[in-house]
């Protein structure tokens, strides 16, 4: 099953973890939100999307089935 990094907007603070841990899989956009810059994920990538869910201070990314 594949599945992909979402983010809560919402939730985000802006701190910046998640594309600076993972540039791979996330981008910031001009006002520094993140942006995720990869479609499904590969056995390998999703090991470091999970390690992005844990280390986000505001629980603002999750990882969806698509």
């Amino acid at each position: 099953m594949d599945h992909h990094l979402t983010i809560d907007r919402s939730a985000c603070a802006g701190h910046g973890l998640c594309y600076g841990t993972a540039p791979e899989l996330m981008d910031c956009d001009d006002q520094g939100d993140p942006v995720v810059i990869t479609g499904p994920l590969t056995a390998t990538s999703l090991e470091r999307a999970r390690h992005l869910v844990d280390i986000c201070p505001e629980r603002a990314l999750s990882l969806k089935p698509r």
